[in-house]
């Protein structure tokens, strides 16, 4: 061999030995932070692994927005330019969809896109403050029952469970016969009370099937205090499975409390809500009459929960995928 060449050779040994013990650290670095993340649930080996699965996707933002609009048309109410929901004008009675009216009107001559604007704020309201107090109230029994286990996870449990035996919409029915008069925040703190015990055992499930995960065991190891342990290390990986649960959840809630304002059982008349705005379009042969009356707030409510439960579902997927590569 040329001298020459043994050089070259030598030096390109030398150069690659080099090049292979610079990036050798910073490579097992990344892949200890990797596997670190791992190891606390807040990196999924599916994603890194295919960075396209990292987006929510165009349906769950579609949908979002959906939902944001009808809040947002919902809480501007007071100053849009609409009419009067309950201003009866008797010269425009059934009449249907105009440039005067854009959803027409109902048999009072009332103006049907104002009135369901303005009704979905109970439908709202009781929908997302219910489930918000029973994810709070529920979320932090069934994180703290799935993590200390023992007399205290009997209890809850056996006590949920109690609660779950007895029909939602029965148990609103004779909580709301023996708590009159009937108001929007009487509504909210019934609903909340009545998914209480199921947002616990989605919680309190998700948080077992955490509790002892390596992380959790190390951090316990190392002397960290309960309360860092259930906010810093469990909280974080059952927010995804709460909030998903808590969207269909607040899609529960908007049907139940419809399925009230149609027996006439929710918010008293004249305010208006999209169930009570149903129920006037069925009576009184409506139907044949003005089918718009029932027709508009029941494509406003199919619309607003085929939103929430893509929603869910999207979420649902995104996030609950680390058990398949434990």
């Amino acid at each position: 061999m040329a001298p020459g060449s043994a050089a070259g050779s030598a030096a390109g040994s030398a150069a690659g030995s080099a090049a292979g013990s610079a990036a050798g650290p910073a490579a097992d670095s990344t892949e200890r932070a990797r596997e670190y993340e791992e190891l606390r649930g807040v990196a999924d080996p599916a994603i890194v692994s295919n960075p396209k699965r990292a987006g929510l996707g165009t349906v769950f933002w579609i949908s979002f927005g959906w939902v944001a609009l009808m809040i947002l048309l919902a809480i501007l109410a007071s100053v849009l330019p609409l009419k009067n929901p309950n201003f009866q004008d008797y010269t425009a009675v059934n009449v249907g969809p105009t440039v005067h009216h854009l959803l027409g009107t109902d048999d009072l001559g009332r103006d049907l896109l104002s009135r369901i604007i303005f009704g979905s704020r109970v439908s709202f309201v009781i929908g997302f403050a219910s489930v918000a107090i029973a994810l709070v109230v529920g979320g932090a029994l069934g994180l703290w029952a799935g993590y200390q286990g023992g007399w205290v996870d009997t209890i809850l449990n056996a006590g949920s469970l109690v609660i779950l035996a007895f029909p939602a919409l029965l148990a609103i029915l004779v909580i709301e016969a023996f708590w009159l008069p009937r108001t929007l925040l009487k509504l909210t703190i019934i609903f909340a009370v009545a998914g209480i015990p199921s947002l616990f055992r989605v919680i309190r499930a998700t948080t077992l099937s955490f509790a002892n995960r390596e992380f959790v065991v190390a951090a316990r190891t190392m002397g960290a205090s309960t309360w860092r342990i259930l906010f810093r290390e469990l909280l974080p990986n059952v927010i995804p499975a709460a909030v998903s649960f808590a969207l269909i959840g607040v899609a529960v809630a908007i049907i139940l409390e419809g399925s009230l304002a149609f027996l006439g059982l929710s918010i008293s008349l004249p305010t208006a809500s999209l169930g009570n705005i149903i129920n006037e379009g069925v009576q009184n042969n409506n139907l044949q009459l003005n089918a718009y009356i029932a027709l508009w707030p029941s494509i406003y409510i199919f619309l607003l929960l085929v939103a929430l439960n893509l929603m869910a579902d999207r979420l649902r997927s995104r996030f609950d995928v680390r058990a398949g590569n434990l």
